[in-house]
């Protein structure tokens, strides 16, 4: 390929910020279980397991332990949740957890400690903000939703769920800074949320702050390894950076993951341009082309392709 300029022009115009995944959920269940036990190892009976996603806040499923202090819910699509554990006397704990396709997640012992009255009065009233605020999110009342998740940070600021779900409606309103300023708050309360890592990094590549973004999006390949919107992400803010070669390993990984990727090929066919390998260029194009015909950057795929062609 001789002609840098257009090999540059491809580079440029190639670059996706951000994919955000908007595919339906699956179809094949996961199971979740684990057992809850007091300070003393003694089960703890009747403790109350909310499991609620992080992309999708009405996908919700509730279940209670047995007197052996043991859980287990079926039929969850797989994905992110936060999972709360509750009992009346102990102090509640809130976890992020990945259920898997077709897979069996046990979240193992779950030690729980009681709470004092006053503590317990206090946590209490942020959990009832926390929920309403929640069912303000799902209808839509993203204002409402704010000032509910507000309250409950406000009574107890140590849970990284507020935070997270705090963030998330701040998005909604497109309140980016105030969004970002909130998931910076839950990845420190809970440095190893792959959301948390994950939405981070979304909003400062979207200020062009790529260098940042790429720490978040590392840790959230490094936390979900097979998630493939985590390493199309981290691709597109290595290709902003100028480190095209290691974006591309990225792209690989992601198409490897899930076949049908479009974006993850027509970011290729532009690497293996700017690298001269002609046959990969083209094969990664007509892919992109065949699972997107439709695509904004179609048009500009064909265009690539007859320029290679020549």
């Amino acid at each position: 390929m001789k002609d840098k300029k257009f090999i540059v022009y491809v580079l440029v115009v190639s670059v996706l910020l951000i994919f955000i995944s908007t595919n339906g959920l699956a179809q094949v269940r996961g199971k979740l279980r684990g057992t809850v036990v007091d300070s003393q190892d003694n089960p703890v009976e009747k403790a109350t397991i909310t499991i609620v996603s992080t992309r999708l806040a009405t996908q919700r499923y509730e279940t209670k332990t047995g007197k052996d202090g043991r859980f287990a819910q079926v039929g969850i699509y797989p994905g992110y949740y936060q999972v709360t554990i509750k009992k009346e006397g102990f102090l509640p704990k809130t976890f992020e957890v990945h259920v898997e396709i077709d897979g069996d997640t046990n979240m193992e012992t779950i030690k729980l400690k009681t709470a004092d009255e006053r503590a317990a009065q206090s946590l209490s009233g942020a959990d009832r903000a926390f929920m309403k605020a929640n069912e303000f999110y799902n209808k839509q009342d993203y204002e409402k939703a704010v000032a509910g998740y507000q309250e409950a940070i406000g009574l107890s600021s140590n849970n990284w769920a507020y935070h997270f779900n705090l963030g998330l409606a701040y998005k909604k309103l497109n309140k980016l800074c105030e969004a970002r300023e909130a998931f910076s708050q839950a990845v420190q309360l809970n440095p190893n949320s792959f959301s948390a890592n994950k939405e981070l990094g979304e909003l400062l590549a979207r200020e062009e702050q790529y260098e940042a973004a790429a720490g978040y999006y590392r840790k959230a390949v490094e936390l979900s390894p097979n998630d493939p919107d985590a390493h199309y992400n981290l691709g597109a803010c290595l290709v902003n950076l100028g480190q095209g070669e290691e974006a591309l390993g990225h792209f690989q990984k992601a198409v490897e993951l899930k076949p049908d990727y479009a974006e993850a090929y027509f970011q290729m066919g532009s690497i293996y341009i700017s690298q001269n390998k002609k046959a990969e260029a083209i094969a990664s194009l007509e892919k992109f082309i065949e699972l997107a015909p439709q695509h904004e950057k179609a048009g500009l795929a064909r265009q690539l392709l007859e320029y290679l062609k020549k």
